[in-house]
């Protein structure tokens, strides 16, 4: 794992997996939201990653599939980390080359783990994130900066 992800992972666990995510609209403007986040190999190309769990019919998703791009801040105090690249989303609405769909609900729980996320009851997790159309987000480590 590159020293820089080491940073993601430790920033990201001392503000709860909270992270910044970043995108760009069609006429150039960023769009941000804050959302819960860890990092994981992406699935399919096994690269390192930085991953979340998105809501289903969020604006973002649309977003990224057009973008095909996305940043992701994690920050401490004075102490901050970003990571750029391609994003690559998985979910019901989202089928993915390489991936089989009977594999999302276990991916979701390992977003949601690596984010620092647990749950006392995984089924009926699954069951929300299945009737919420949860997406799972990757975002490539191509371009990480920070302090």
């Amino acid at each position: 794992m590159p020293a820089d992800l080491a940073l993601v992972r430790e920033l990201a666990a001392a503000e709860h997996g909270l992270a910044t995510l970043a995108t760009t609209r069609p006429d150039g403007t960023v769009h941000a939201s804050v959302v819960n986040a860890g990092v994981l190999d992406d699935p399919v190309s096994g690269r390192p990653s930085v991953a979340a769990v998105l809501v289903g019919g969020a604006r973002k998703r649309e977003l990224l599939r057009r973008s095909g791009h996305a940043t992701f801040v994690f920050r401490r105090g004075w102490r901050w980390v970003s990571v750029q690249g391609p994003a690559r989303l998985i979910g019901p609405d989202d089928e993915c080359e390489g991936f089989p769909a009977e594999r999302l609900p276990q991916l979701l729980r390992d977003i949601f783990t690596a984010a620092g996320g647990t749950h006392d009851d995984w089924a009926e997790y699954d069951r929300v994130m299945a009737a919420e159309r949860r997406t799972a987000l990757f975002v490539e480590a191509a371009r990480i900066t920070g302090r």
